[in-house]
């Protein structure tokens, strides 16, 4: 299996556990929010961090290319990223901060994917 299929296909495991941690996190949330406390989940994508910019480095020095190739190699590894980059630290910082603030105080028992469009949502 390519290294493209792999990231595409919907491994059981992961699957389960992602169901697994959506129902608890639900259930959770039923259980704490009436004493004031929220569950959120924050599931990100491809984050541009210094070690993530050393393998698009290091991948770009094997095939002899530049590094936004690079990027480009790991954006195509993950299925596609629609908008055609990773996300940055304070973007995934600045969703936190926004669902632990005063302004998000009726959100609880949810998740946020922050991935650029790479997991197909319905």
């Amino acid at each position: 299996m390519s290294p493209r299929s792999r990231a595409n296909c919907l491994c059981p495991k992961r699957a389960a556990a992602k169901a697994a941690l959506s129902t608890y996190s639900k259930s959770l949330s039923k259980q704490v929010s009436p004493m004031g406390v929220r569950v959120a989940r924050v599931s990100p994508g491809w984050i541009e961090t210094e070690s993530s910019v050393q393998l698009a480095k290091r991948l770009a020095a094997e095939h002899r290319v530049d590094v936004e190739q690079g990027k480009q190699m790991i954006m195509d590894s993950l299925g596609g990223v629609p908008i055609g980059r990773p996300s940055k630290p304070e973007e995934i910082a600045n969703l936190i901060a926004f669902i632990a603030s005063d302004r998000a105080g009726t959100i609880t028992g949810t998740e946020y994917v922050i991935d650029g469009g790479t997991v197909p949502t319905a």
